[in-house]
């Protein structure tokens, strides 16, 4: 039934008076829900306005105005309203009354109403909003900043100023007197009060996992020392209100300050003192074991001991990625309804980092395999690990990949993004690596030796640098100028793990050699912040295996492009078979930017025999090895058509390999080899009956850049009798405990 205007609306435009109309504003409203803890789909509907929240009453108000409040708030639709304050009456304004959405729009300022400000309700009339509980699929992201009031605005962020002369030399600072950002100004806050609580809120912020009690009493006597001191400015500075934060008051759950009880001067006014006879606020915070100096790690049982059952996957930096958890030896994702910045936290904190600061919905980070474990987590913000949190199974509530959750977490700042640069590239992004070391006791800047320099290496200083993954490892920089002054090579024979916070703490050579010497073969990067992501589909490997015999009249093309094993040299062509065990594989790209060949069509291979071309010489390794890990098989894969066989609905395909087409694999969609084309095999002729691990590794030397190497690899088990063979319980390396 079409809405129809009131008479009521002629009069006022014969008497020259407006009608109801739709809140002005250039940009949409901000809404927000308050409601029960651990709940963000429900609660009591409120507006800022002229950077004050309010409230919005329920006259008029009915599902299609909650549906435009839940889609603008990022959940896909309302399940119902709440008429009478059934989630408590607000404090602030009221707004918005006699809402009115047909229930297209996309934000309610696009709905009609009184005006702001104009009602004649009172809080008992507040109205609340219940919203299905997952997100849109363009609704990205929560952040701290997202979620806080007018006072977050204000309160910006927090550091620890040292004190102990001990304190001032770690790195990171892990004790000192706490300094708030306020308005701009750095003041500190009053110990009067101040609790444990508060101190696990500030080093959650500062990327620190948990707090530790501080020696109040040695810190008294050195701030009265100061306070004597006619020298010391603080006797002046204490004075003033300006100097304080007087009160903060956390539950110790809060990702931030400004979500605690925070008072910054006394309630009965800016002439009584904010902090008399107090001092200084001092905290405490525990590194997490990623942080710590290396004497102070745990020892390797203990590190076994503690072992989580939470992973972070395809974050670009250290902190962030999608949530993995195991469950009953496999890992798993978990789904995004109900995800917050509480129960994020606790993933944060179990992993040994700080409060989330940012969660993610939609697999932001990339979808994860196989079973999605959790949903609707409700941790309360205390717990140890995720797992001792309330929550569904994800299988049971609709999930899919696509809804998979995310974390970014704080982290401490070490100081490393300080000590790494890139100069002369065309873009922030790429460039020359330099790097500030100390040499004969004085740092300096310098460049890396290109000897040895790979994507690892490549991806933990685009990582230092905060630009994300590395794009390519470059060896000769000639056509990049450096940084005048730092052209010399302080640093050589650098080779990381691909864990490491900064290339600093990988392994290098003592006395720099560089074979190449400095210049033209300095190393140099060029960083993204997506990369894309290959994962075998293991089900399909072991619904499809089986054992040809294939004459050797049939095999000269294979054979010329080495997918044989060594002893069919020997063998008298064209008499004779060799024995393959063939399959199907199909290939998916779960990250978040295309797959593409690491040299362009100009620098692609053309085999002869099989009238193709070559985009990467080796895409795929397949081994058959023993129960020990020894090799007693092996083939290889070129991708001599690296393409989009298939996208699901919705997507487009966009590489092809006809007609001399680009090769790629677009994000989502998959890449096949059937089992009955050429080297899709591995050659077992001389292998004998018994028990063995089939193993298929993609991009088997990481020469393009992806975001998770670790799932690049699948394995089997795998029964051969000498006549018939078995594949069982295939599974990504990444996805089952080892």
């Amino acid at each position: 039934m079409m809405w129809s205007p009131p008479a009521t609306l002629f009069l006022l435009l014969l008497l020259g008076q407006a009608p109801p109309s739709r809140p002005q504003s250039l940009v949409a409203m901000k809404l927000r829900l308050v409601g029960p803890e651990g709940r963000p789909a429900e609660g009591r509907l409120e507006v800022l306005h002229q950077g004050q929240w309010g409230s919005v009453c329920d006259d008029n108000f009915a599902l299609q105005e909650a549906t435009v409040a839940c889609r603008q708030l990022g959940f896909e639709s309302a399940l119902t309203w709440a008429h009478s304050a059934k989630y408590g009456p607000g404090k602030g304004p009221i707004w918005l009354d006699n809402v009115r959405c047909v229930g297209t729009e996309s934000s309610l300022d696009q709905c009609g109403s009184n005006g702001w400000g104009v009602s004649d309700c009172s809080h008992s009339e507040d109205v609340g909003v219940v919203c299905h509980p997952q997100r849109q699929r363009g609704y990205l992201s929560e952040k701290v900043s997202n979620a806080l009031g007018p006072q977050g605005q204000r309160l910006e962020e927090v550091r620890l100023k040292p004190i102990l002369a001990s304190a001032k030399r770690r790195s990171p600072i892990t004790e000192g007197a706490l300094e708030v950002r306020y308005e701009g100004h750095w003041r500190q806050v009053c110990d009067q009060g101040w609790t444990r609580n508060n101190s696990r809120v500030v080093c959650g912020m500062l990327g620190f996992p948990s707090d530790a009690p501080v020696d109040s009493h040695y810190y008294r006597k050195v701030w009265n020392s100061k306070m004597k001191d006619p020298t010391s400015r603080l006797q002046s500075l204490t004075k003033k209100n300006s100097f304080w934060i007087h009160r903060v008051n956390c539950l110790g759950t809060e990702p931030h300050m400004a979500n605690c009880q925070v008072q910054v001067a006394p309630a009965k006014g800016k002439l009584q003192p904010a902090c008399p006879g107090g001092m200084h606020a001092v905290v405490s915070c525990v590194a997490g074991p990623h942080f710590r100096p290396p004497k102070a790690k745990p020892r390797r049982k203990e590190a076994q001991a503690e072992e989580t059952r939470v992973r972070l996957r395809s974050g670009a930096q250290v902190g962030e990625g999608r949530v993995e958890v195991l469950m009953n030896r496999q890992w798993g994702t978990v789904c995004d309804h109900g995800w917050n910045l509480i129960s994020a936290s606790v993933v944060c904190r179990e992993l040994g980092f700080g409060s989330a600061r940012e969660v993610l919905f939609g697999a932001r980070l990339g979808q994860g395999l196989g079973p999605i474990h959790l949903s609707e987590v409700r941790c309360r913000g205390y717990e140890r690990t995720l797992s001792d949190c309330p929550s569904l199974e994800g299988s049971k509530n609709g999930c899919q990949h696509e809804n998979d959750a995310a974390v970014r977490c704080n982290i401490p700042n070490m100081g490393f993004q300080n000590q790494v640069r890139l100069a002369g590239g065309r873009s922030p992004a790429e460039g020359v690596v330099e790097v500030q070391v100390e040499v004969n006791g004085v740092r300096r800047w310098g460049s890396v030796c290109s000897d040895h320099w790979g994507l690892t290496e490549a991806m933990v200083a685009c990582r230092q640098l905060g630009l994300g993954f590395a794009n390519h490892a470059i060896k000769d920089t000639w056509y990049w100028q450096g940084t005048p002054g730092a052209g010399e090579v302080v640093m050589s024979g650098v080779r990381c793990s691909g864990t490491e916070l900064a290339l600093q703490q990988c392994q290098r050579h003592g006395p720099v050699h560089c074979s190449h010497g400095t210049g033209r073969f300095s190393a140099g990067v060029s960083c993204t912040d997506s990369a894309p992501d290959l994962v075998m589909n293991a089900q399909l490997v072991q619904e499809t295996a089986y054992l040809e015999d294939r004459p050797l009249s049939l095999l000269y093309c294979a054979h010329e492009e080495n997918c044989l094993s060594q002893s069919a040299d020997r063998m008298e062509w064209p008499y004779g078979h060799r024995r393959l065990l063939r399959f199907s594989s199909q290939i998916h790209n779960l990250g978040r930017a295309d797959f593409r060949p690491k040299t362009g069509r100009h620098g692609w291979i053309w085999h002869q025999c099989h009238r193709h071309y070559h985009s990467i010489e080796v895409f795929t390794h397949y081994d058959l090895l023993t129960l020990n890990g020894s090799k007693v098989a092996e083939g290889h894969k070129a991708s001599f058509c690296l393409e989009d066989t298939n996208c699901p609905t919705g997507l487009q395909r966009r590489y092809a390999c006809a007609n001399f087409g680009e090769q790629g694999v677009t994000v989502g969609c998959w890449d096949t080899y059937r089992h009955d084309i050429d080297c899709q095999w591995v050659d077992i002729t001389d292998v004998g009956p018994g028990d063995y691990i089939f193993q298929v590794v993609v991009n088997p030397k990481n020469e393009v850049a992806e975001s998770d190497f670790s799932n690049n690899m699948m394995r089997c088990r795998c029964k051969y009798d000498g006549q018939r063979v078995w594949l069982h319980n295939c599974h990504t390396a990444a996805s089952i405990l080892s």
